[in-house]
């Protein structure tokens, strides 16, 4: 059942893997870099522990997982590795360009990624142009997720109360950031189980980015 269109005044999306479906390229990248440096790692364990951490907590998981620190050149080449595959296999999550063209509200980003990067990959996914001027990033604000500061920092910028945001997000540690920003989330399963979404506290739970308009009420 879709939400009470009156309650919301603004969207906020998170980046990858709610509008780009990066996730398991780049996620592919830092498990197989950690493989060459030694560790037992897979990619579901990428999935349960990485995703939607910044990428400066991603390397401190990193270090506890090999027991050392990480080289010197590790972020600069998983950096390199990750634009490679990003230009040459990159895709929009499957039904975003439909749901974005049939939401009323007014939407931004708010990503756990650099501006750089949001830009490049939205750029390559054909997404920018509908979020040009509203991207928000962790490296604005003191704290990455689960903080709320990116969310709140939007929010602000965006000129709308928490209470009438909605976010959507991928990743437990996303739908955290969300809520401790005292806002309604929505939890896109579209590779993360539908359970840990819901176990985290999303608000809505949906597997298939066609239906976001409908549970916000926005549907044209």
């Amino acid at each position: 059942m879709g939400q009470d269109m009156r309650k919301f005044e603004l969207v906020i999306f998170d980046c990858d893997g709610v509008l780009v479906d990066s996730e398991v390229l780049t996620n592919t990248v830092l498990r197989d870099m950690l493989i060459e440096l030694g560790a037992r790692v897979t990619l579901d364990d990428m999935f349960e522990s990485f995703v939607g951490h910044p990428l400066g907590r991603c390397w401190e998981l990193a270090a506890e997982l090999l027991g050392r620190a990480l080289p010197g050149d590790f972020a600069t080449k998983y950096r390199e590795r990750c634009v490679q595959v990003l230009r040459d296999q990159l895709q929009p999550v499957p039904g975003i360009h439909v749901a974005l063209s049939r939401i009323e509200l007014p939407t931004c980003v708010a990503s756990s990624g650099d501006h750089d990067k949001m830009r490049t990959t939205l750029g390559l996914t054909g997404l920018l142009p509908h979020f040009e001027g509203r991207l928000f990033s962790v490296t604005q604000v003191a704290r990455g997720k689960p903080a709320p500061d990116v969310f709140l920092f939007a929010a602000s910028e965006m000129r709308v109360s928490p209470d009438r945001v909605a976010v959507v997000e991928d990743t437990p540690v996303g739908v955290a950031a969300g809520l401790a920003a005292g806002m309604t989330v929505f939890g896109y399963a579209g590779r993360t189980p539908r359970q840990r979404l819901a176990s985290a506290g999303a608000s809505v739970v949906f597997e298939e980015m066609s239906m976001l308009p409908g549970l916000l009420g926005g549907s044209l």
